[in-house]
């Protein structure tokens, strides 16, 4: 059985794994690892598990985690930038890190901040930080990640990293039933090429998108 891949709309992908709750295939094309899109849980069952979560804007230890994406990022904007952290969840950190360091950052979260005006507009740059997982349209929302970006405009991506077929069986990551869509170098690499982007990465879990010198 093959399903289209929700990233690239490929129409072929291959089996890559099961466990007890779910069927996991791979695209032909980009690369993607996803959850057969028959087996999702509910937006209200979703929102049910993000809600037992904790997520302290003045957290140290969760304001270091999301330092990795913040680290890169920095030096790459301009003073007083404009930024939007998208998907920002209930406790937007990221964002309340941007603005102490000047950069005036818009929130948006299909839960927690649905105000869909922030999506009209523009931003020097757009943070997506465990976010691109959880999602059952990708296709939709990274072409909205894109077209949320100024020219020259940075985009930064965290989420862990598919490995092989033989890790992913014993994977943490999978076993979060919000996590749908499981993204390799391979996947980031279609990417980049097919929008005509460069691509950085930042240790394991991090990825920074700019438009090509050449485009």
């Amino acid at each position: 059985m093959s399903e289209s891949c929700p990233l690239c709309l490929h129409s072929k992908s291959t089996f890559y794994s099961e466990d007890k709750r779910r069927v996991y295939y791979q695209c032909e094309l980009c690369q993607l690892v996803f959850v057969a899109r028959s087996q999702l849980i509910s937006l209200e069952q979703e929102k049910q598990i993000y809600d037992s979560h904790e997520n302290d804007v003045n957290d140290t230890g969760y304001q270091k985690f999301l330092s990795r994406a913040l680290a890169p990022l920095l030096p790459e904007l301009a003073e007083a930038s404009q930024g939007l952290d998208f998907g920002c969840g209930p406790g937007p950190a990221l964002a309340k890190m941007l603005t102490e360091k000047g950069h005036a950052t818009a929130l948006y979260d299909i839960f927690y901040y649905p105000n869909t005006e922030v999506l009209n507009r523009q931003y020097d740059f757009v943070t997506c930080t465990e976010v691109i997982e959880h999602l059952a349209n990708p296709n939709e929302v990274w072409a909205q990640l894109l077209n949320l970006l100024k020219p020259n405009g940075v985009l930064v991506v965290m989420t862990k990293l598919v490995i092989d077929q033989a890790r992913f069986k014993n994977w943490h990551y999978k076993n979060d039933i919000t996590h749908i869509n499981f993204f390799s170098r391979a996947t980031f690499d279609y990417l980049a090429q097919h929008h005509g982007l460069s691509l950085t990465y930042y240790g394991d879990d991090v990825m920074l998108f700019k438009q090509s010198a050449i485009v």
